[in-house]
This record gives structure tokens, sequence and C-alpha cells, in this order.
């Protein structure tokens, strides 16, 4: 039998000395990723489509003793994106984790939908999510390392009256995710997707301020409540670090059991 190789399983979630770039990091799931991977040792470039936003998280970071570095980013423009990825490169040499978030969700009916409603939902969060995506894979398959993730929902399998558009998008999402990830496998570059449930973001406040729809939403959860953003960093870390090495083409939903039940009725079962 051979010895067992050494092996320092206190690092698995240590991120020292990587580079993270988080677009859309200036708030919500982003913010919370954007700190959560600076706490564990990485540098992380701040990309949100409002400046101060992103300026006030690198602050934030920086001054609980993490690095950061902010930048202004609307990932429907592809040569912004591209010469954003360009500066990460110049400056840093590497990239290392790709953590991008931006999305939007129009709530209205599929038949009600105008044409350019539907072009501006699909802009953003499929093919915005796609340019970020590709500029980012460049240089990790050239540096033959690197994690990508990009932000599914439980809406990729889960739909509700109004939420058709925004679904196909985080379904789409899902399925670009994998296609990337047999891509760059061979160069050793690793793509997931998460895939939250009902987060209290500025996306979801439209729900969350409304009593009824608000506890509505609670209680279709296993846990019976809301997420906070924090609550999507422990996932957020574990894909960008070496503690999900063998992970790549998956989904990881941390949405307290939304997908695993079948309606909130409690039937009478035998003993």
């Amino acid at each position: 039998m051979n010895p067992a190789k050494s092996f320092d399983y206190r690092k698995l979630f240590d991120l020292t000395g990587r580079i993270a770039l988080v677009v859309g990091g200036g708030s919500g799931i982003g913010q919370a990723g954007a700190e959560g991977m600076a706490a564990q040792g990485a540098h992380v470039i701040v990309a949100d489509i409002v400046p101060e936003d992103a300026k006030g998280v690198a602050e934030r970071i920086s001054d609980a003793g993490g690095k950061a570095t902010s930048v202004q980013i609307d990932v429907r423009g592809t040569a912004a994106v591209d010469a954003m990825v360009d500066a990460v490169m110049r400056d840093h040499g590497r990239l290392d984790v790709l953590l991008t978030t931006p999305a939007m969700n129009l709530r209205k009916r599929l038949l009600d939908y105008s044409d350019e409603e539907f072009d501006r939902v699909i802009e953003l969060n499929l093919k915005g999510t796609f340019r970020v995506a590709r500029a980012c894979a460049r240089p990790m398959m050239d540096k033959k390392r690197g994690s990508i993730i990009l932000m599914s929902s439980i809406r990729s399998v889960t739909v509700e009256p109004g939420q058709s558009i925004y679904a196909s998008t985080k379904a789409g999402i899902a399925q670009m995710m994998r296609g990337l990830a047999v891509e760059l496998g061979p160069s050793g570059v690793r793509v997931n997707a998460l895939a939250p449930g009902i987060v209290a973001t500025p996306l979801t406040r439209q729900i969350v301020s409304n009593r009824a729809w608000n506890e509505a939403y609670a209680k279709r959860s296993a846990l019976g409540r809301w997420a906070e953003p924090e609550e999507m960093a422990g996932p957020i870390i574990f894909l960008a670090s070496d503690a999900s090495s063998y992970l790549t083409g998956t989904t990881l939903f941390a949405d307290a059991g939304w997908t695993a039940i079948d309606g909130r009725f409690e039937p009478q079962l035998r003993a």
C-alpha cells in the first residue's frame, strides 16, 4: 500500500495571490463575492456599470486589509469588455478567477413583451455574459489555468408567470457554461455556474418590498426564508478555489431546497 501523499487541506479555500475579476461587483451577490474572495487573499478587480459602487466596494475591501481596485464597465459593449480584460492582463499579468453577475428581469408575461424589451433582457443577461466569458477565457487558456463562474438561477429550471424571458436567459447561461467547460477543459480552465434561490438584492427589491409577495417566496423554500447576499460568498469562494479543482460543467444550486420541493402542501404521512 502506497503511503498517503502530503496534502494541506487547510489551504483548499485559500486564494492568496490570485487575481479575481468580479463583473457586477458593485452590489448584491457580486459585492459579496468580491468581498469574500478578497477575505481569502485574492486581489479583486471590482467592475460595475456604476463607477461609484465599484469604487465603494473596492474601498471597503481595502479598509478591511484586502487588495482591490475598481473599474467601470458596461457589458453591453464588446470593445469595452475586451479593453477591461486587456487592462487586467497588462496590470497583473494573469487572471485566475472570473465572476460575472449583471442581469435584469423585466417581469411581464411573454405575450406582453415587445421585441425591444426582449432584446434588452437578452442583450444584458445572455449576450453580456457571453462577452465577458469569451474575453476572460482567452488569457486563461494561454496560462493553462483559471476558474470562470457564471450566474444562473433557480429560474433556469423553474418558472412562474412573468419570468419567461429572464428564465430563458438563465437556462441559456447554464448551457453556455456546459459548452464552455467542455471547450476549455483541455486547457485546465474550469467553468461552472451558480444558481441562487431568492436573495435580497437590488434585482429582487420589488418582491422584498411587497409583504405578501415576500412571505410567499420565503415559505416556498425548505429553510423558509430569503438569503442575504453574503450567503452566496461561500459557494463563490468554493467555485473559485482549489476546493472545487475537479468541478467543471456544473451548476451549483444555492437555493435553500427551492428546486427540491414539489409545492408546500404538507401531506399526512404514515408512521
